[in-house]
């Protein structure tokens, strides 16, 4: 049956494992040699390709000024690459459906760092410390019955 251990010395012996080895992280390509990631933020859905290239962003077919006019909205989207110092390395194509532009901004930026942690597992830890690779979760909160929206109610009146 188990043994009993005495010492710290006989533990290391028994060929127990203190704690399980972390898993290793593989690069994830198609075979165009792309790295493949979606996104989600709100009701947006972003499906990313990424591959060595110039640097060219292609959202539905436009480029990128064109899509996103917002530069607050094209900073969002550029901001894993700025953090992985990879801007102008890669070219990407992006499909992004639902929400408004700030949901698919969000979206495009999740499935970009997701895209460049299959390409480069290395970038996992910085773009995991910074918060690229969570998807944020929050999203609009369904209206209730007898209310006016999700929680406000109906105005008041004693008359």
């Amino acid at each position: 049956m188990a043994e009993t251990l005495q010492s710290l010395a006989d533990l290391k012996g028994s060929g127990m494992s203190a704690a399980p080895e972390a898993p290793v992280h593989v690069q994830k390509l198609d075979a165009q040699g792309r790295a493949y990631a979606t996104g989600k933020r709100k009701n947006a859905v972003a499906r990313v390709w990424i591959k060595p290239g110039t640097g060219t962003i292609t959202v539905n077919k436009r480029t990128l000024e064109v899509y996103f006019a917002r530069p607050v909205l094209r900073m969002i989207l550029q901001q894993p690459l700025l953090v992985a110092d990879r801007v102008g390395q890669y070219d990407i194509v992006v499909d992004v459906e639902g929400g408004g532009l700030s949901g698919q901004a969000g979206a495009v930026r999740h499935g970009v760092a997701k895209a460049l942690t299959y390409y480069e597992p290395a970038l996992r830890t910085i773009l995991k410390k910074v918060g690229f690779l969570t998807r944020d979760s929050r999203v609009v909160e369904r209206k209730k019955y007898g209310r006016a929206k999700a929680r406000r109610s109906f105005q008041f009146s004693k008359r």
